[in-house]
């Protein structure tokens, strides 16, 4: 099992930075896939961005295609979610999860753990 706590969250206003945290415990973290989700007001869970277990592989929605970035460090156990040019309907709670399959997943009914979500409100 894979504990994941999710950090660095915060009020930022339009074309501002925040960089999310997703530190894990448990089983080796390097034997997970991960991703990034958000869930905003009104709407229903989506996909953000997903990184291979080794790293070298990614994926993003088309929303954020070229303004975030995810990577891991897979000796510190943590997952990371760069996000840079912010827009106010970036805001939403933002989840990191993780897979016990291989490979990269943008369904959330793939992903095995969760985090508890952090808050990200951009300011227009």
């Amino acid at each position: 099992q894979v504990q994941l706590v999710e950090s660095g969250g915060g009020l930022v206003q339009a074309g501002g930075s925040l960089r999310l945290s997703c530190a894990t415990s448990g089983r080796t973290f390097s034997n997970y896939a991960a991703g990034w989700f958000r869930l905003a007001p009104g709407k229903e869970r989506d996909f953000v961005a997903a990184i291979s277990q080794s790293g070298y592989s990614t994926y993003y929605a088309d929303s954020v295609k070229g303004r975030f970035t995810i990577s891991r460090d897979n000796a510190k156990n943590t997952v990371y979610l760069q996000m840079n040019s912010l827009k106010p309907e970036d805001t939403a709670v933002y989840y990191c999860a993780a897979r016990d399959s291989a490979g990269l997943g943008i369904a959330i009914r793939t992903y095995d753990y969760w985090g508890q979500g952090t808050q990200v409100t951009v300011s227009s």
